[in-house]
């Protein structure tokens, strides 16, 4: 995203606010939230990607799914499958 900038009033939880100016400071709040913001527009953008292809294709299996990321980070599928289940 590119371009100027536009200024918004937001009310947030005030124990979150103190916890974030206390992480980064308060001249970097604007940019922190700016990041989040972007973050949860590619989550949202994501999900919609993976209901449109379910919609299509049919659920995702998710056992499949855990298959795929042991061997990604070459792992046994148990190992990814009792780090799952103990989160």
């Amino acid at each position: 995203m590119s371009g100027g900038t536009k200024k918004f009033s937001v009310t947030i939880p005030e124990e979150l606010a103190e916890t974030v100016q206390a992480r980064i400071g308060k001249g970097s709040f604007s940019a922190y939230v700016s990041e989040a913001l972007a973050r949860q527009v590619e989550r949202d953008n994501l999900r919609e990607l993976v209901v449109a292809a379910e919609s299509q294709h049919g659920q995702v299996d998710r056992a499949a799914v855990e298959t795929k990321r042991a061997l990604l980070r070459e792992e046994s599928p148990t190992q990814s499958a009792d780090r799952t289940s103990a989160a």
